[in-house]
């Protein structure tokens, strides 16, 4: 009788110590699961520093090779143009003219005035975008010389290239932003604010502004970060 009294303690004692060890375990798993996830967000806007500029035109005619020599001609009449408003021999290039024979297209139209339409491209690449921005405005001055350049502001290309420059300050202001974030929810959980678990840092995104200045440039990137709160 003494035997099964002691044992029915011995299993009591177990059980309520079973009990405690298993409450202790979830409540240190819960603390240790208690995490909030936030994100930072840092902008900033910048101009861009890289232009590419293609300027095309068109020459008409029967007899292939005056219509070269033409281009020839106009492409040296463009390009002293660019020099003399001051773009640099490097960031001038020059594209193999490209021939459309009406004639030799079976299903061209063969009611064409002239036999071959030759396209010919000069493309500036610069990092003195305002300079091209300007003579955007300027290349008017080519039909002076009978060159009708087609080109506009939505054939332009602007570039950022110095992203390297910028990323530990955005990704700094990122992180900034995600932790004034989390402090906050801290406080109005009436917890405290843990060390950081994991943090992830999103990818760069460049974009025009708006439609109207592709020159400037916006740049975001969105920090995700989980930190730890304790009571």
């Amino acid at each position: 009788m003494a035997n099964l009294k002691m044992e029915a303690l011995i299993l009591t004692v177990g059980v309520a110590l079973g009990g405690y060890f298993v409450k202790s375990g979830l409540d240190s798993f819960a603390a240790k699961d208690r995490v909030v996830n936030v994100k930072g967000l840092a902008e900033m806007e910048v101009q861009a520093n890289k232009v590419t500029w293609p300027m095309t035109y068109n020459a008409l005619g029967d007899d292939l090779p005056t219509l070269y020599n033409d281009i020839k001609k106009n492409n040296a009449s463009i390009i002293s143009f660019l020099k003399s408003k001051g773009i640099k021999d490097e960031e001038i290039s020059i594209s193999a003219p490209e021939v459309y024979d009406n004639q030799a297209e079976r299903y061209g139209n063969n009611n064409q005035r002239y036999r071959y339409n030759v396209t010919s491209k000069i493309t500036v690449t610069s990092e003195q975008v305002d300079l091209v921005r300007k003579l955007l405005n300027e290349q008017g001055e080519l039909l002076k010389q009978g060159i009708a350049v087609t080109t506009s502001n939505y054939n332009v290309q602007y570039d950022y290239t110095k992203l390297n420059d910028i990323k530990p300050q955005m990704i700094e202001e990122a992180t900034k932003n995600a932790r004034l974030a989390a402090e906050k929810f801290a406080k109005d959980s009436e917890s405290e604010l843990g060390k950081i678990k994991h943090a992830y840092q999103g990818q760069f995104t460049i974009n025009d502004r708006d439609m109207n200045t592709p020159h400037i440039k916006r740049i975001r990137v969105v920090t995700t970060i989980d930190y730890s709160l304790e009571d």
